[in-house]
């Protein structure tokens, strides 16, 4: 559990003290938002005028307003910015699928992303954007041409290569050909709790019990994710050790009650 309480009471007195207004103004924002005293986290977030976090509290205010359920406002104030230059412009546009996203709309977050790749074919961030949300609309087709496209504009990309992998992995019966992919990814990110875990995954799908929880476990004390607690829990389940798979999914529930895949994985094999 933070302690958001004690932090809180750190950096109101460094904003007493004067120190470094905008950092302390964009840390109080983030308590304020993690403790949904929304209005506040706003106005806090407004007084980040200086450096790379003011942008970043810019793009927060949309955030806020959409956790308040003020979706349209968020939106409307996002056409309101006025990127400098056209990586801002595609974290605006980002946001506001992001937005759309948290909601559940991937319709209208894949409408948004498409609209924007179609203005600048070649960003490696939308085409990734794009497929992801695309995931979600379950057309398995276009996620595979995106991300095929997006790996051969950047062929070293862990991302895009342990997407594609995952994917192939989870949703089609090409195991091998995606445990390839993401091989080729924790070379290049052996440490990526993300492809720790879609190497788990992978195992699992194939079988490979021992070596699915070996990757697992360390993707789960790298990055408490309630996904890979999900998949964890599932590996332990099949391995017959069920009490221990109630305990990871138990604790990671704690932390983030809502998750759908944890929770599809819970009421399917633990009901």
């Amino acid at each position: 559990m933070k302690d958001y309480a004690t932090a809180e009471r750190m950096f109101e007195e460094l904003r007493s003290a004067g120190t470094d207004p905008g950092a302390v103004a964009f840390y109080l924002g983030q308590i304020a938002e993690e403790t949904k005293r929304y209005d506040e986290a706003i106005a806090r977030y407004r007084e980040v005028t200086d450096g790379e976090r003011a942008w970043i509290a810019t793009l927060r205010i949309a955030t806020v307003l959409a956790k308040k359920g003020d979706i349209e406002g968020a939106r409307r104030y996002l056409a309101s910015l006025k990127p400098e230059n056209r990586e801002r412009g595609v974290e605006v546009r980002q946001a506001e699928a992001q937005v759309l996203r948290d909601t559940g709309d991937y319709k209208g977050a894949y409408e948004v992303l498409s609209s924007a790749l179609a203005a600048d074919p070649n960003s490696v961030e939308l085409i990734y954007d794009v497929a992801m949300v695309a995931e979600k609309l379950d057309r398995l087709d276009e996620v595979e041409s995106r991300l095929t496209r997006l790996i051969e504009l950047r062929p070293d990309n862990p991302q895009a290569l342990n997407a594609l992998g995952y994917t192939l992995v989870d949703r089609t019966p090409r195991t091998a050909e995606g445990l390839k992919l993401i091989e080729k990814a924790l070379t290049l990110a052996p440490e990526d709790p993300s492809i720790l875990d879609s190497m788990g995954w992978a195992h699992f799908r194939m079988g490979n019990l021992g070596d699915s929880e070996k990757f697992l476990r360390r993707a789960l004390a790298d990055r408490p994710d309630p996904e890979i607690a999900a998949h964890l829990g599932e590996v332990l389940w099949a391995k017959g050790d069920r009490d221990r798979a109630k305990e990871v999914w138990q604790s990671q529930l704690k932390e983030t009650p809502d998750n759908a895949l944890l929770l599809e994985t819970v009421r399917r094999l633990a009901p």
